[in-house]
């Protein structure tokens, strides 16, 4: 089984290198890896061109932001499964990906959903974003499971689509209820620690970034079909804290 790994980036000289390492670094060796660049204006092409042996494909050029840009990794990607690895994290273990691929083989699903570790810039962890609770049903009330730790089969894209580019921060949220809600695909939590995440990021700091991505998942819901109540998903930390107190 091949596995595909997107890494799209921009201006990322600082981390890229550790993100392309944490890649080569697995002890599953049949990855297909690739990094889709912005045109970025630091050193990161320089950086991409010193590991050009680690390195499947890659292209740099300018795009129409983060979604756009894995969109064409998608399109360049030829592997059964698509991982997507940001380009200042990395993989939580040398051994990710091939426990990544023993398990969808041993449970033939179209997905896998599991667990990252988000950590601070001096390697300190914050927090373990876990899938073990999560549903596709509790989309409908907020929650997506973390993003880097979906694995998902090629053929999907194929039959339903990419990231939709009308969303800002939410295209990931689109797509899983697409995907898992919508068109109800087979799924299973893998229990895996997939990333090592640093915290911070485009959609996770600041109360405008909170008020766009709660009427990006409204967007989300609708595009689909899904019934949904817009108070449910104003007051998610809410849900989030009585789920934290019940465990």
């Amino acid at each position: 089984m091949r596995v595909s790994i997107i890494t799209v980036c921009y201006n990322s000289a600082m981390t890229i290198e550790k993100t392309i390492l944490s890649v080569a670094n697995q002890t599953y060796k049949d990855i297909e890896y690739i990094i889709v660049d912005g045109k970025s204006k630091d050193t990161t092409v320089l950086l991409i061109e010193k590991h050009t042996d680690k390195i499947s494909k890659w292209i740099s050029e300018p795009d129409n932001g983060l979604y756009d840009a894995m969109n064409k990794g998608i399109n360049l990607a030829t592997g059964d499964l698509i991982g997507i690895l940001n380009s200042d994290d990395t993989f939580n273990s040398d051994t990710v990906i091939a426990e990544i691929v023993d398990f969808h083989i041993k449970n033939n699903i179209d997905a896998s959903v599991g667990d990252i570790n988000q950590h601070k810039e001096n390697g300190k962890i914050v927090r373990l974003y876990s899938s073990k609770y999560w549903n596709p049903e509790k989309l409908i009330i907020g929650f997506m499971p973390p993003h880097p730790s979906i694995f998902l089969k090629k053929e999907l894209f194929a039959k339903f689509g990419n990231y939709d580019l009308g969303f800002k921060i939410g295209a990931d949220y689109e797509l899983i209820t697409r995907f898992f809600l919508k068109n109800n695909i087979s799924w299973k939590y893998s229990g895996i620690t997939t990333t090592a995440m640093l915290v911070g990021g485009l959609s996770s700091s600041g109360t405008a970034s909170y008020k766009l991505i709660t009427e990006e998942i409204q967007k989300a819901l609708k595009m689909n079909g899904i019934v949904f109540s817009p108070f449910k998903i104003r007051m998610r930390f809410l849900w989030k804290i009585i789920g934290f107190l019940l465990k």
